[in-house]
């Protein structure tokens, strides 16, 4: 058995005993009631809907044409709820009621009669729901869609839909307050605590129920919101999850003249900024950490909530990430460890990896996660072949659960992963350095990574060196240091592969050296993309330790390396390294 394996099996089993024995003790609890004080008679306030609304979705329905997660379901004059659906996420979709704002976004009264009958038809079956309908996350998205689209749904309604209307919205909230212990960890026990907030606040006629509501909020963010305002799972999704949710709940007790709790502002006031660190200059977030497509114009929207405009650091130490801007360049780095268990079910195994734009174009990326419907591919791009970053062994430097009885108890978590994590920062006259090493293969091989990134001071040049640090009995392994392209950078080797150039849709150009390696180009692909999968091409340094224990690369802006090329003939490396 390998180096760790025996520490990853008894940390395994330590997990599953706690996790069987808080199911347990949840199962056997008393079930608490949501109720004391909440108005069972009509919804007081529709917080608002932040999600983008498409109105031409709503022909699409009343011709009974069902979209969901990239697939088609023709329901051909029968209800959606009664057709076959072609997967767990498009019923999960289907039955969290979220497209009703497609259909408020059309604001005509066809498609209100059209909502108001499919909401209908929803109450009916309510009964014989399946599985994926009853998941406590697809019940706190019903909730909030049945709060915000309230305003639309019930008027010129009978008064039997109304009191219907108010009942369900009263037993999805005790239900979601019943399973809250079950429920896992981290953003997914988030979510339910802001759902809840948000019934308490439309419904309760009492400050009561809404300040024990707050309360309970204010203990989850605490928890869960670092101090640099990034989420405990190192995810910049969670950020944006989080606020698209908690911000209507701030208008909507705002609204009704009451204040928010203090601890929960100031961690809104924490989280605006970070949404810029992590955003690239077109406006696309970094792949980190189960980031997927780039919603921008809800980003957009959030944005507008943003009363503070505080700067964002660049200098992330509690979320584990790094910053290098300069003069439109921008270098973002992973240099964190492994979140805590219970956080890391979307984690990557991609420390020290890194992205890198400059002005509006994209270069170097990571493959990011895929759309809910692509989930083939979720543990494929947590791997740390997927990130741009150095591997070894074709090894990741994160070992998770297996698929199987543990990963359906405890989800898909990280066992053990870097635990120590150094990160320095220097800026000297402009340029900007930052050093990240990790102990990932350290255990299994005997070699801790490190890498130094170096921006220069007009962000002409992107400067890096991996370096592979021996320690007790380091092995002879293979690695690869991977660059993966954004899908819209063009690439070709030149200068008999001494080089890479990289053109971008901008039409500018970049090129890449590398020393001590040779230099391939392999295929790769990019998920973090509304469209969904895309080919692309990822630069491959590969060589073999211990023989090869530094590898300096760079990428230069062509009008810059040709500049200083050295006299001498084509066949010459671009830009010297040192």
């Amino acid at each position: 058995m390998g180096r760790g394996a025996w520490a990853d099996r008894f940390r395994l089993a330590t997990l599953v005993a706690r996790a069987e024995t808080r199911l347990l003790l949840a199962l056997v609890s008393p079930a608490r009631l949501f109720g004391g004080g909440l108005g069972a008679d009509r919804v007081l306030i529709a917080p608002q809907d932040l999600r983008t609304a498409d109105p031409t979705v709503a022909d699409d329905f009343y011709a009974g044409i069902f979209v969901f997660s990239g697939q088609i379901v023709e329901c051909n004059g029968r209800s959606p709820f009664d057709m076959p659906a072609p997967s767990v996420e498009w019923s999960r979709v289907l039955h969290s009621l979220g497209w009703l704002r497609h259909l408020r976004a059309a604001g005509t009264p066809l498609a209100r009669s059209n909502a108001q009958a499919l909401v209908s038809d929803w109450f009916l079956r309510r009964g014989r729901l399946p599985p994926e309908a009853q998941e406590p996350e697809v019940i706190a998205r019903r909730l909030l869609a049945l709060l915000s689209q309230s305003a639309f749904l019930l008027e010129g309604v009978t008064a039997e839909f109304y009191r219907r209307y108010v009942l369900e919205i009263l037993r999805h909230a005790r239900q979601l307050h019943r399973l809250r212990p079950l429920v896992p960890d981290g953003l997914p026990r988030l979510r339910i605590s802001i759902a809840l907030l948000t019934a308490t606040i439309a419904m309760s006629r009492e400050g009561g129920p809404i300040r024990a509501a707050l309360e309970r909020l204010a203990c989850e963010l605490d928890r869960q919101i670092l101090p640099d305002g990034g989420h405990i799972s190192r995810n910049p999704a969670a950020l944006i999850e989080i606020l698209v949710d908690l911000l209507p709940a701030r208008q909507a007790l705002t609204q009704r003249g009451a204040a928010f709790e203090p601890r929960i502002l100031a961690a809104i006031d924490r989280m605006m900024p970070m949404l810029r660190f992590f955003r690239h200059a077109d406006g696309s977030f970094a792949a980190f950490n189960g980031m997927g497509a780039t919603a921008a114009d809800l980003i957009s929207t959030i944005a507008a909530f943003d009363d503070v405009r505080g700067q964002p650091v660049a200098n992330a130490v509690h979320s584990g990430y790094q910053r290098l801007e300069v003069k439109g360049a921008i270098a973002i780095v992973d240099a964190g460890k492994v979140p805590p268990y219970w956080a890391s079910r979307d984690a990557h195994a991609g420390a020290g990896a890194f992205e890198f734009s400059a002005g509006g174009q994209v270069i170097v990326v990571n493959c990011g996660s895929p759309l809910p419907s692509r989930r083939e591919w979720k543990r494929v791009v947590r791997t740390s072949a997927a990130h741009s970053t150095a591997i070894l062994a074709d090894a990741s430097s994160c070992r998770f659960v297996k698929p199987g009885r543990f990963d359906r108890l405890l989800g898909p978590i990280i066992l053990s992963g870097p635990r120590h994590v150094e990160a320095r920062r220097l800026e000297v006259e402009g340029a900007v350095a930052v050093t990240v090493s990790h102990d990932g293969y350290a255990h299994r091989f005997g070699y801790v990574h490190g890498r130094d990134l170096t921006l220069a001071q007009d962000g002409s040049r992107l400067d890096g060196l991996d370096r592979f640090i021996a320690g007790r009995r380091p092995d002879a392994v293979g690695f690869a240091i991977r660059f993966h392209l954004h899908p819209s950078i063009r690439a070709a080797l030149v200068r008999e592969h001494a080089a890479v150039m990289l053109v971008g849709t901008d039409s500018e150009s970049w090129e890449f050296v590398a020393e001590g390696c040779d230099i391939e180009l392999e295929e790769s692909v990019h998920l973090a993309d509304a469209r969904g999968v895309r080919r692309t091409t990822q630069i491959v340094l590969s060589g073999n330790l211990p023989e090869t224990r530094e590898v300096r690369w760079a990428f230069i802006r062509v009008a810059h390396a040709r500049r200083q090329r050295p006299r001498g003939g084509d066949a010459e490396p671009v830009l010297p390294l040192e």
